[in-house]
């Protein structure tokens, strides 16, 4: 078990780096563009290859692809041309969806954005997308060596990839600024470039680890026919959730401003999902199938445990903070430049309901892995297609009274409604499913914990009132505001018994 909380933690760690990164390329983007036509316009042209990314990157092909490779990898058969195969069949779908994407791009943004066709943002993200949208073909073939490399237990370099899209926009903008050029533009050829550097980094990996792939017409043997069976209903589960978030984008495209709130509150919230789900769904899913494969039940049950137990530990706390003092957060971390006091007042609405949540956003990594690594891809499609419907209906129907904030209520709600119905599920999978007794008597505490930090920042926010925007004292207002929020909490946990110092290095150490 210590290689596996080692794994998160290396994992994690990185995702961090790049989280940070990427929280501090958003901040110089707010700067520069703020809530306007040129930022929203960027916004929709960069989700669009994002969009599709989840189908062909993290997303559906990489879930069926791992637990079938990792099978092949501990069965000693061979591995090398199962994901040589892979990699052919899925260039080959990538470059023709590719092609496709040139041809039709007005339609698809204006699938994302139709509101944006009501002035100059639609013309302008046609134009970004186009640039942006080859993207998607670099960063898929990145995440399928990522999952190789996964599978291997060789986690660094896959991790450290994301980072380099920050650093790349990063200067980017820095270049664009000095030498006068069209800021959406730059930006936009910035994607593309960060897509081929973050593809070598991971396949340089892929070479160094002695594994020799290339591309050839793909086949459909046995094998690919196996993988497209899995990946089928997992893309179509995905298509669910890219409606979910195409349901909150039109929503939003019809609100001047909340195309840009939207996207600078998920890339707060961002921030703790993609440090503890993100590195859990990449280290659980081959973890789980091993044990599987090896009949481990208990091995299984251990892991799973263990990803939830850190997983709760660390993002309750964050959803509560989120929930409560969103305002100080946002304003002293995105309010200059172009980015005005209104644009913090109304980012930070949508951020209090993404952080209630962001339990739910974490706790779908950790369900899913557990029917995905037993190759069961449709039960969660018909979870998923359930979800879809709430979200919206929420979205849609709460649109006039809520305004924008329906599209992040609406995926609140869903989120949460997909957990239930996973939860319920795996209950059928037996003791690896179930809760464990340390789970069972520290989640209580968790949660007691996590309320009263939240009552502790809140207090604290009152307390320094004025200095979140009073100039040369607001960064030492938020240092003081989350340092407060740690501190409780690793108080009351304490208190409680569950002393976070010792249960982080105790998962390492432990076995």
């Amino acid at each position: 078990m210590s290689r596996l909380v080692k794994s998160f933690v290396t994992v994690g760690g990185w995702t961090l780096l790049s989280r940070f990164a990427g929280l501090f390329r958003d901040l110089m983007m707010a700067a520069y563009l703020g809530t306007g036509v040129v930022a929203e316009a960027f916004q929709a042209a960069f989700s669009l290859p994002n969009l599709f990314r989840r189908f062909f990157a993290e997303g559906a092909f990489n879930l069926a692809f791992v637990p079938l490779y990792t099978k092949k990898l501990e069965a000693g058969e061979d591995n090398q041309e199962f994901a040589t195969q892979a990699l052919s069949t899925l260039a080959g779908m990538l470059i023709l969806l590719t092609v496709i994407a040139q041809l039709f791009m007005p339609y698809l943004v204006y699938a994302m954005a139709s509101g944006f066709t009501a002035d100059g943002r639609f013309d302008l993200a046609v134009d970004l997308s186009r640039i942006i949208f080859p993207y998607v073909l670099f960063i898929s073939l990145a995440a399928l060596f990522s999952g190789i490399l996964n599978a291997h237990r060789h986690f660094t370099a896959a991790a450290a990839a994301p980072v380099l899209l920050n650093i790349i926009l990063v200067a980017t903008m820095v270049m664009a600024a000095q030498m006068g050029w069209e800021m959406g533009k730059s930006l936009a050829w910035g994607v593309a470039v960060a897509g081929i550097a973050q593809m070598g980094l991971v396949y340089w990996a892929v070479r160094r680890m002695g594994l020799r792939l290339t591309l050839r017409l793909p086949t459909f043997g046995p094998d690919m026919r196996k993988l497209f069976m899995l990946a089928v209903p997992a893309i179509l589960t995905g298509g669910v959730v890219q409606i979910n978030l195409l349901v909150g984008r039109q929503v939003a495209s019809y609100f001047e401003g909340a195309f840009a709130w939207l996207y600078y509150a998920d890339r707060l919230y961002q921030l703790p999902l993609g440090v503890v789900g993100i590195a859990i769904g990449i280290v659980l899913l081959p973890e789980l199938s091993r044990k599987l494969t090896a009949s481990d039940d208990v091995g299984g049950r251990d892991a799973f445990n263990r990803a939830l137990e850190f997983s709760l530990l660390l993002t309750v706390p964050c959803a509560v903070a989120l929930a409560v003092v969103p305002y100080p957060l946002i304003s002293v971390m995105f309010e200059r430049g172009a980015f005005a006091t209104s644009d913090s007042v109304a980012t930070a609405g949508a951020l209090a309901i993404y952080g209630i949540g962001l339990p739910a956003f974490v706790l779908q990594k950790v369900l899913q892995p557990l029917y995905f690594a037993r190759e069961d891809t449709k039960t969660p499609f018909r979870f998923a297609l359930m979800a879809m419907v709430l979200n919206v209906a929420l979205a849609v129907g709460l649109a006039s009274t809520f305004g924008f904030l329906a599209a992040a209520l609406g995926t609140t709600m869903s989120s949460w409604a997909m957990v239930i119905l996973l939860w319920r599920g795996c209950q059928r999978m037996g003791d690896a499913a179930h809760l464990d007794a340390r789970l069972k008597s520290r989640l209580p505490f968790i949660i007691l914990s996590s309320i009263a930090m939240g009552a502790t920042v809140y207090g604290v926010q009152i307390a320094l009132g004025e200095a979140f925007t009073t100039p040369g004292w607001r960064y030492l207002a938020l240092f003081g505001l989350v340092l407060s929020g740690m501190i409780s909490y690793g108080l009351f946990l304490k208190g409680f018994g569950v002393a976070s110092r010792k249960d982080l290095k105790g998962f390492i150490k432990r076995r």
